[in-house]
């Protein structure tokens, strides 16, 4: 309580000793012993009253309600727990190396649709369309670069419409 070191009690005692002489100084000690007992007995009978206090109040009951209610399990967090553990040890590189189903190359892919509803077939029609015309101009470009023609095309001439663009 008090952290007295030996070499503290002994220059207590010394000088105890020393102002109140040797003849009462056994009495002294016996008086300090009553008197620390009666305090540490006063103190016990304290404690004692605000316990049953606190029993009768019923803070124990509701001490033992507010844990009950902030547990993790009652909370459904235990299970959260194990799924977070779960998680940690999920290693995502485990099914990547050997995948489940083999890929395929895609001119296979093109040659094995599936089937499809009228507005998706529209739509692949005219994508399909657009590709066919954007290729007609490429090669279209290509043959007129192949063949001789004037080093410099006419000021006066019509440019070039630019083939259409396939929208995605």
């Amino acid at each position: 309580m008090f952290d007295l070191g030996m070499s503290e009690l002994l220059v207590i005692g010394v000088v105890a000793l020393i102002v109140i002489g040797p003849k009462d100084l056994p009495q002294l000690f016996r008086s300090m012993g009553k008197f620390t007992a009666k305090m540490r007995a006063m103190a016990r009978e304290f404690s004692r009253a605000m316990e049953a206090a606190a029993d009768e109040a019923g803070v124990k009951d509701v001490a033992k309600d507010l844990k009950d209610a902030t547990s993790a399990k009652s909370m459904g967090l235990d299970k959260v727990r194990e799924a977070a553990e779960k998680f940690e040890k999920w290693d995502p590189m485990k099914n990547a190396a050997r995948p489940s189903t083999p890929a395929k190359p895609a001119e296979s892919a093109v040659a094995e649709e599936k089937p499809r509803g009228p507005n998706t077939a529209a739509l692949a029609e005219k994508q399909a369309a657009r590709k066919a015309a954007a290729m007609d101009a490429a090669d279209k470009l290509k043959k007129a670069g192949e063949t001789p023609a004037d080093p410099a095309p006419a000021a006066d001439a019509a440019p070039t419409t630019p083939p259409p663009k396939a929208e995605a």
